[in-house]
């Protein structure tokens, strides 16, 4: 029992436990590694093993120069700040809408909701899509989506236009799926893994901590020149984003051999160590394919990657001819995998029964919904007595949750590798995925804290108790835990079931997407409930986040029980989705 986790019974290995810490930045160093016949990076004085290794095809993501790459990804994630600002966009502009559209305050917050629950059919969907085809077909028609769906939110000018901004915010969620959902995929495609850290980093801050930063904008500009600019300007945004994503960013997904994605393969020693170990005898044969004459090595050792199919089998085919520029445009280039439409679909459901993947989408999408539900109220308390705020006030309140968003990011980098290594050498060396988990705790006290103070400050504003600065700091708070959060969340997946990352990470967007849908549908309605006051009512949902919170005891503690349960009996196959 190390540290607190109870070891397995049944194996004498657990996928996810390591001999050493093992996290999917982490530069693997070898001196010689290329006279082993792996590629590294050399631009340091210590060569880096490559992970995944590079094919020899120049058509090979990983083969393009590192300025393409990062030109790339700038594009993408420029484009992505510009997609997920759609979410909040109305948030300082909630009494001015209610008086333009003559409806109530809680059918201007299901707009919010409308859009995020368009994010969670698209994200459902477009997912396996991109398993299959690729993400490049997706990029470009999200972004013109982006354009065509912006434009028709801000032409939804009229009293009687309701229904037009109900269907243009539907489809604006849409639009935004493929970049809140595979922005981070893409960036997978194009690096290496000791690459990925600070790019990873730029793209969850482009998705997440621009969101926050868009109402301080949208104050002011719809106080200047009219709340539908607020749309128009991301519509001509976007529409200066679609040539750079068309003729600048190609197809990222690459069919790579398996017996190259040395990040799959079970890394219980390092890798070169490995090498010397395994005792390979090659045989050679000739095999003809669709009429060309490949060279086939097959060879015998004991490697497996992480279902357990050997990797010791490699084919060296002919080298493809570099694509040209005109073919780099096209949106399809053939199918990334042989696997079906509906069975990819289908996949993230059944891990909604799996406790990892449960207590995940609890960690996370909760925290997030809360920061939702709070900023749909927020004109309920900031617009009226005392305060009598306009659009451009409630705008820069939004300062607070962007800090905030800053100071969990900082919180989450600093700690997140430094407890895992710490724990790691006070477990003799072996790592254990579920010390990701320890990151609750600065989750449940910033975050909590955050929730029970909004609650009773802001009711304080009434009678002029605290300082509007009092309730923003808290907001500030309950932001900063809603990030660790999700940094937890999403590397405990990682690292304890790298093969299910991607349905694990689609569970969480549709997960967080639908709940956050259906809390601003029930938001005004609860604070009518209890006459407008916000303590009783965050004292419940802070109630509930300790709870939650709470869960991760228990999944701390038989974490590697589980994953041992779930790797001997396959949850997707009893279900037959794989």
């Amino acid at each position: 029992m190390g540290l607190g986790i109870l070891e397995d019974k049944v194996l004498d290995h657990v996928p996810g436990t390591t001999r050493y810490f093992d996290d999917p930045e982490r530069p693997q160093y070898a001196a010689d590694g290329a006279a082993k016949g792996l590629k590294c990076d050399a631009s340091g004085p210590v060569p880096i093993i490559l992970v995944p290794q590079p094919s020899d095809d120049p058509n090979d993501p990983l083969n393009w120069p590192l300025w393409r790459r990062d030109l790339i990804t700038f594009i993408l994630s420029m484009t992505a700040i510009f997609a997920t600002c759609l979410g909040p966009i109305l948030a300082a502009n909630t009494l001015t809408l209610t008086f333009h559209y003559q409806v109530p305050f809680t059918k201007i917050a299901a707009l919010t909701g409308w859009y995020l629950l368009g994010v969670g059919i698209g994200a459902f969907v477009f997912v396996p899509t991109g398993r299959i085809w690729g993400k490049r077909h997706l990029f470009v028609a999200g972004t013109a989506m982006l354009v065509a769906t912006a434009a028709w939110g801000g032409a939804s000018y009229g009293k009687d236009k309701y229904t037009s901004m109900v269907w243009a915010r539907v489809f604006q969620g849409v639009a935004t799926a493929p970049f809140e959902s595979l922005v981070n995929a893409a960036v997978g495609d194009l690096y290496c893994v000791h690459q990925r850290g600070i790019r990873m980093a730029f793209t969850n801050l482009a998705v997440f901590g621009g969101a926050f930063f868009t109402p301080i904008l949208v104050g002011k500009i719809t106080h200047s020149i009219g709340w539908q600019w607020t749309f128009y300007f991301v519509a001509i945004f976007c529409g200066i984003c679609l040539p750079l994503i068309y003729f600048l960013c190609p197809e990222t997904a690459y069919r790579r051999d398996t017996a190259l994605n040395l990040d799959l393969l079970d890394k219980d020693q390092p890798i070169p160590l490995k090498k010397k170990e395994n005792r390979t005898t090659t045989a050679t044969h000739k095999e003809e394919h669709d009429g060309d004459l490949y060279v086939v090595e097959a060879h015998e050792n004991s490697q497996t990657n992480k279902i357990g199919e050997p990797v010791g089998f490699t084919v060296d085919k002919p080298i493809p001819p570099k694509a040209s520029f005109t073919q780099s445009l096209a949106l399809f280039n053939g199918r990334k995998t042989d696997e079906q439409f509906w069975k990819l679909l289908l996949r993230p459901l059944p891990l909604f029964l799996q406790p990892a993947f449960l207590w995940a989408c609890l960690i996370q999408g909760c925290m997030i919904g809360w920061t939702v539900f709070i900023g749909v109220i927020l004109a309920q308390f900031f617009l009226a007595t005392p305060l009598w705020w306009g659009e451009v006030e409630t705008g820069y309140a939004y300062t607070a949750a962007f800090v905030g968003a800053i100071i969990g990011f900082v919180i989450a980098g600093v700690l997140s590798d430094w407890s895992a290594k710490m724990m790691t050498k006070w477990n003799n060396g072996v790592y254990e995925p579920e010390f990701r988990i320890v990151l609750v705790i600065p989750q449940m006290i910033l975050g909590c804290a955050g929730l029970y103070g909004w609650g009773k400050t802001v009711d304080g504003l009434l009678h002029e108790k605290y300082h509007y600065v009092v309730p923003l700091t808290f907001f500030a708070l309950e932001v900063a835990g809603m990030v660790i959060g999700a940094v937890s969340s999403s590397l405990y997946i990682v690292d304890a079931y790298r093969d299910l990352a991607i349905e694990g990470f689609t569970c969480m967007i549709v997960f967080k997407n639908i709940f956050s849908f259906g809390l601003t549908l029930r938001a005004f309605e609860w604070l009518v409930q209890t006459n407008t006051k916000a303590t009783p009512l965050f004292n419940a949902v802070a109630s509930v986040q300790v709870a939650i919170c709470m869960l991760s005891i228990p999944m701390y503690v038989f974490g590697k029980r589980i994953r041992s349960f779930f790797h001997r009996y396959d949850i997707l196959s009893l279900c037959r989705v794989r």
